[in-house]
């Protein structure tokens, strides 16, 4: 065997156990996008049942509400940020693998027959992104509720803590969920373009 077939080969052997890293990588970003919205859900929700159980006692309930509405929020935060690191690092795995893929195409005459590659007017083996995509992944959807119990504290304090009527509270809410919101897309949509 030459010095070049063993080069080749190790090559060969070297990118093949990359592509099965990057694959390993790919899948655990999607794992633990789907682990952290579940535990923020989950949180959130047994949150809301002790409040409807304290909801009897309006001292008990102010109480409970300033306590864990807070800190379900800034989950929420911590969870929004690892969800757009998931996102950073499945899009950039998946770009390494695309290219190791294109290696093994051009390795033999049947490669392109037998390996799939990204296919320009249809994205991603038939999923076409487009600018907009950022708004539906998993960091967008913990983004959108939490940006919702935002605006809900705000207008908790308002009304409760300030004797605020409900109507100016409300509105408050609404304008302080929405720039939440903006905010929390925006974050994500910086994030994911800087990823090139």
């Amino acid at each position: 065997m030459s010095t070049a077939d063993a080069d080749r080969g190790a090559l060969n052997s070297a990118a093949g156990t990359e592509l099965f890293v990057l694959q390993a990588i790919a899948s655990s970003t999607i794992n633990e996008a789907g682990t952290r919205s579940a535990i923020y859900l989950s949180t959130l929700s047994s949150g809301l049942v002790a409040i409807g159980f304290a909801s009897g006692s309006p001292a008990l309930l102010a109480s409970l509400a300033f306590t864990v509405f807070p800190t379900i929020f800034m989950l929420g935060w911590f969870t929004v940020v690892r969800l757009v690191d998931n996102s950073v690092e499945n899009i950039t795995a998946r770009r390494r693998m695309e290219r190791i893929r294109e290696y093994f195409v051009g390795l033999h005459p049947l490669g392109p027959e037998l390996i799939a590659l990204d296919d320009p007017r249809t994205g991603e083996l038939g999923v076409r992104y487009a600018r907009s995509s950022f708004l539906f992944t998993m960091a967008s959807m913990i983004g959108a509720v939490n940006s919702v119990l935002g605006g809900a504290i705000v207008a908790l304090v308002l009304i409760v803590g300030l004797g605020i009527p409900a109507a100016p509270a409300q509105i408050a809410g609404v304008a302080v969920g929405l720039g939440l919101l903006m905010a929390t897309l925006g974050y994500e949509r910086r994030r994911i373009r800087r990823t090139g």
